[in-house]
């Protein structure tokens, strides 16, 4: 499904076609993603993981995503290369969230971009597997793991979203709104509050406040 540009969700490209692809909605993450972590999950139990390990492995995937979200917010998504297209770059990359940031299309990012990061993850884990099974461990880790780190990569995306657009109930939710409304419109917090499913590693860096 394509969206055209709206009042409420501008253009960025002045290509028509290309501006389409600009837009995603929120059910995107779920419909790519979930089908992609039941099966690496299987995959992971067909090679004789144990139910325990596998859970294991997918809470580690996860807590490693939750230092990648942090990492990725605090320095790729903020940085402004000192080139001719650095301005831009930033703006198509993070600075139109910020700038548009009730464009309920600009949220969650495009699954073609998304899933190409996800194929470099997934090359390194296989990399990491590859050099751990030359000293006699078990790559079968692997799929466990990059389970756990898609997930972790959909509940922040649907969290983002949802901290934006929902209306949250539960004190958690109702934190983690307050947190990342202060990173988007109070200058105080403008280079702190870089955690959207947790405020785990803020805390960490001394970014929190």
């Amino acid at each position: 499904m394509l969206y055209r540009a709206t009042p409420t969700s501008p253009r960025m490209f002045d290509s028509e076609f290309v501006d389409l692809f600009s837009r995603v909605p929120w059910f995107a993450v779920p419909v790519v993603y979930l089908p992609a972590i039941s099966g690496w999950l299987t995959w992971g139990a067909l090679e004789g993981t144990s139910a325990v390990r596998l859970a294991l492995q997918f809470a580690v995937g996860w807590f490693v995503w939750t230092l990648v979200e942090y990492w990725l917010h605090r320095t790729v998504f903020h940085w402004t290369p000192q080139f001719f297209w650095g301005e831009r770059f930033h703006f198509i990359l993070h600075g139109v969230h910020h700038k548009w940031y009730q464009d309920h299309l600009r949220l969650v990012m495009p699954p073609a971009a998304s899933v190409a990061i996800g194929v470099v993850v997934w090359g390194t884990l296989l990399l990491l597997g590859s050099i751990g099974g030359a000293a006699g461990l078990d790559p079968a880790w692997t799929k466990g793991v990059f389970a756990g780190i898609m997930w972790g990569y959909l509940v922040y995306d649907l969290t983002h979203y949802y901290v934006h657009h929902g209306n949250p109930q539960l004190a958690m939710l109702k934190a983690l709104r307050s947190h990342h409304a202060k990173h988007h419109h109070n200058a105080a917090f403008k280079d702190k509050k870089f955690g959207v499913s947790t405020t785990l590693w803020d805390h960490v860096f001394r970014t929190y406040a």
